[in-house]
């Protein structure tokens, strides 16, 4: 048990967040702004820590004292802070998560390479320090002493934002990209937290969810369009979009057409995720419309782990479907794979990834298992029992791999819960890299989602300000309140 008490400020949330890469969340109490602790009077059996927050004008003392593993420890920094007052907020939190760090590394052997980051976008630090026109030395020093990253994630941070930072910069706000969601699946994957519904169960619902999320697209085009907003990109995740047969597919894509520009379009994404949902007629009309770039995704290459996940597919139709859409004369394609899987080993991972490199796709997604509240691992108490060094030596099998089939790594981004506190990395041949996929991550570009359980992000980067606006997850609820998710974006836009 871990005893913390925060004075003079309430970074309670981003504290908790660092302290359970040391610590299990339900073995922390935590209580902020107490001004009355002392180490001398309080009950010593238990591990403390008292970070306090003083500031001075434009000086910030941290203070932290600390009773761990039965050794009393005590730190005092004192910064001067410059700049607006977001910047003070952001750099005073990283100060205190910074002490608390250097603090808990003494006495926890744990495997760190992401230092003290808890965020999903750790690229963000990069492009930052990209435009304040520090050299990738600076940066590379900036990362592993300020944020304690090791050299190789920084190294990989630096490579990720170089090839991201030609699609970003200069940020043009007359583009947005369309992010439309169809939310079925053939089966439901036992890792999955999106919104995703099984087709024995709701296909009755499809055709009255194409009508609805064609009037969401006509609604909030008008929108768009009044506001001369150009579309860079359009992306049809899930889900798994291809549950839809040619005749859905038609009439989504006609109402698309209709209602935004399309000439000036980069990227036109359709995930085809489960090659069980893939056939001839249905990749033609794909290719036809204008979809430039697919998602074939395996997850793995082993048969044994597709059924425990519940995907009702072989390697073998994985293989197939992937072959069948470069006959059909697609080029760009993407494939899925997660590390971590239930029962997986180092030796199925290379079996994954020779089969891959047998087909070498343009780009090359690797996700680390992890393990969401809304998941049916979750629900089963799945918890991985691999070793560290395991996991991250599988991490490393994939790199190797990506490297070897010509593909680079162009975006990145890190999610809770994951096995070992990685990352998610996608890699691509050059020239190939997924617009799309780097906007959102990025943050720089509006997304305007549509569908239920989609989330559209409206980007504002004079306030440097970012509002989400969600739509309902429910489909039932999300067919009958059409309307309201097309006012939801007409307020913020």
């Amino acid at each position: 048990m871990l005893k913390v008490f925060l004075i003079g400020h309430d970074y309670e949330y981003e504290v908790k967040e660092l302290l359970k890469l040391f610590y299990d969340a339900d073995a922390l109490i935590i209580y902020s702004n107490d001004h009355h602790v002392d180490l001398e009077t309080e009950n010593l059996s238990e591990d403390i820590i008292i970070n306090k927050l003083i500031k001075n004008r434009n000086e910030t003392t941290i203070i932290t004292e600390a009773y761990i593993s039965g050794e009393k420890n005590k730190t005092i920094k004192t910064v001067v802070i410059d700049g607006n007052l977001h910047d003070v907020k952001r750099k005073t939190k990283q100060l205190i998560k910074s002490a608390f760090f250097r603090l808990l590394i003494k006495y926890n052997k744990v495997y760190l390479p992401w230092g003290f980051l808890t965020g999903i976008r750790p690229t963000k630090i990069v492009h930052e320090l990209l435009n304040e026109g520090k050299s990738q030395e600076e940066i590379t020093y900036i990362l592993t002493k300020d944020y304690y990253i090791s050299k190789a994630k920084a190294q990989l941070l630096l490579e990720v934002a170089n090839i991201e930072h030609k699609y970003v910069y200069p940020i043009d706000e007359k583009k947005v990209s369309i992010y439309i969601s169809i939310p079925f699946c053939p089966t439901r994957c036992s890792y999955c937290s999106f919104p995703s519904n099984p087709l024995d169960r709701f296909h009755t619902y499809i055709e009255d969810y194409i009508e609805a999320i064609c009037k969401e697209i006509k609604g909030t085009s008008e929108i768009l369009n009044r506001k001369g907003k150009e579309i860079e990109t359009v992306y049809i995740g899930g889900g798994t979009p291809t549950t839809l047969n040619t005749r859905q597919f038609q009439k989504l894509f006609d109402v698309l057409v209709d209602s935004f520009d399309m000439s000036k379009l980069k990227e036109f994404t359709v995930e085809a995720g489960r090659p069980d949902t893939v056939d001839t007629e249905k990749l033609i009309f794909l290719k036809k419309s204008g979809v430039t770039r697919i998602s074939i995704n395996p997850q793995t290459m082993n048969d044994c782990t597709l059924k425990k996940i519940g995907r009702n597919h072989s390697v073998i139709e994985t293989v197939e479907a992937y072959q069948l859409a470069r006959k059909i004369g697609f080029d760009h394609i993407n494939m899925d794979v997660i590390i971590g899987l239930p029962d997986e080993n180092i030796d199925m991972i290379h079996n994954t990834m020779k089969a891959i490199k047998k087909l070498l796709p343009s780009n090359l997604t690797v996700h680390t298992l992890a393990i969401k509240n809304a998941s049916r691992l979750k629900e089963q108490q799945y918890s991985t029992d691999k070793k560290n060094s395991e996991i991250v030596k599988m991490l490393e099998i994939t790199e190797n791999y990506a490297r070897d089939m010509g593909l680079k790594p162009y975006y990145m981004y890190r999610q809770k819960h994951m096995v070992e506190n990685l990352e998610n990395i996608g890699y691509a041949k050059p020239g190939y890299e997924c617009i799309y996929n780097i906007q959102i991550m990025e943050e720089k570009q509006t997304i305007i989602a549509m569908g239920a359980g989609a989330v559209s992000k409206i980007v504002f980067p004079k306030e440097n300000r970012l509002e989400r606006v969600p739509n309902i997850k429910n489909l039932e609820l999300y067919i009958e309140r059409v309307d309201e998710m097309i006012e939801r974006k007409k307020k913020h836009l």
